[in-house]
């Protein structure tokens, strides 16, 4: 089990860094400092390890979605939680990382955000029920954005991550872009509220 669990993390890292076309048996082999028998006796192929780094990357997801559903807080407050804690997992677990682009590259996998926005979608739902969300903002739409938030957080954390220069948290980013997404940005009072011809809905 030491040995499939360092296998694991060190596959991880090297699908995480490189992709999966990218990332080669051997590769592993060397990072885990482990015989390449030894790899293929756990793992035959590349596609059984990958599997296997997809299979604990949607585990550590679900576990951290669990914990936050657990708090029973207003459902608008638990979407904006686990928008929160996503974001966190991107940024610390390597394995879930791996598991966002292994779900994006090989070809039949099913979706990470698969894993939540079944989720989300339901909590927002409720949250319009309970009079949490203006009349306008339909469940659909704000689901919408809480993927294009946790989208935009994993290509920040790419971008930065692969560099020497000092970045902002994701997390913290994104409780400034959820405050500017719950109080709005425009300064005129909604009575009085300025018309944007860009985003008139179409006839």
């Amino acid at each position: 089990m030491r040995t499939r669990t360092t296998l694991i993390r060190a596959a991880a890292a090297e699908f995480d860094r490189d992709g999966y076309d990218g990332t080669s048996l051997a590769q592993i082999s060397k990072v885990a400092q482990i015989s390449i028998g030894a790899v293929t006796f756990h793992f035959p192929s590349k596609a059984e390890l990958a599997d296997a780094v997809l299979a604990e990357g949607n585990a550590v997801t679900l576990a951290a979605m669990e914990k936050v559903l657990s708090a029973s807080l207003p459902a608008l407050c638990t979407v904006v939680d686990l928008s929160l804690e996503l974001a966190r997992l991107m940024e610390q677990e390597t394995v879930v990382r791996s598991a966002i682009r292994l779900s994006r590259e090989r070809h039949g996998c099913t979706s990470w955000s698969d894993l939540w926005l079944p989720t989300v979608r339901r909590l927002l739902d409720q949250a319009h029920e309970d009079g949490q969300l203006r009349d306008d903002a339909l469940p659909a739409d704000v689901t919408t954005l809480v993927e294009h938030l946790l989208g935009g957080a994993e290509t920040y954390l790419r971008c930065r991550m692969c560099t020497e220069v000092a970045y902002e948290g994701a997390v913290g980013q994104l409780k400034r872009l959820w405050h500017l997404a719950l109080v709005g940005v425009s300064a005129t009072d909604r009575a009085g509220a300025p018309t944007f011809p860009g985003l008139r809905a179409p006839d």
